[in-house]
């Protein structure tokens, strides 16, 4: 089989394939910064910031996503990467669904290319797709002034309608027929990223996804409450 002929699966990550969000990773890195001064700084900031951040979870996930990552503002590109490894070894590793590895080996094993579509940090979210076999990752990326974070994401920010047009744009580029491919997701928020493939799989849905997968006869996935 050709790689264009190759169905692809989309996943979603935080909610999908670890029990967690965006916030725990954010606040590893915020208490995890050279001085208690900087550490202190940093936490003040995303205290302030808070408010900003329910109004925008609440209208739309960008905006969350955008106030969420303006507090990365000022911290070097070296300690960016130097920390996500143990981001992912202390935050994801441990709250990874237990059947999260056995659904992306299936995948694997019919051939699908697996790819995780992400609104954590590309760098971090590298080692979970390094450890779970996927193989292609679409996550947000800062912008750097030098070697500096300015706060701000690089677009088009992922997260809520963006990730369709991102999923879009890599399978056309691949030359996959989105027919063909599958996406799974926990959340209401990533409607529209399902609604564009062939087949759209429902993993620990919320209360709205479940009942629009419901409605259509879409597969739901249960990958256990617990973190293997």
């Amino acid at each position: 089989m050709s790689r264009g002929l190759m169905p692809a699966s989309y996943f979603d990550v935080d909610g999908t394939l670890v029990t967690t969000n965006l916030v725990p990773p954010t606040l590893y890195y915020l208490l995890n910064q050279p001085t208690p001064l900087h550490v202190a700084r940093s936490l003040g900031k995303a205290l302030l910031k808070a408010p900003m951040m329910i109004m925008g979870e609440l209208q739309d996930r960008r905006i969350f996503n955008e106030v969420l990552f303006s507090v990365f503002e000022g911290m070097s590109e070296d300690r960016l990467v130097t920390l996500a490894d143990d981001v992912f070894e202390r935050v994801l590793k441990p709250n990874l669904y237990p059947g999260a590895r056995d659904l992306i080996r299936t995948c694997l094993d019919k051939g699908h290319e697996v790819v995780l579509i992400s609104g954590a940090l590309e760098v971090v979210i590298q080692h979970l797709a390094r450890y779970l076999g996927a193989t292609s990752v679409i996550g947000n990326k800062l912008e750097f002034n030098g070697l500096s974070a300015t706060g701000k994401l690089l677009r088009p920010v992922v997260a809520g309608p963006n990730k369709a047009l991102l999923v879009r744009d890599h399978a056309r580029a691949r030359g996959y027929n989105l027919d063909e491919c599958y996406a799974f997701s926990d959340s209401y928020s990533d409607v529209p990223m399902m609604s564009i493939v062939g087949y759209p799989v429902a993993v620990n849905p919320d209360r709205r996804l479940k009942a629009l997968a419901n409605a259509y006869h879409w597969p739901v996935i249960d990958l256990g409450g617990a973190a293997a």
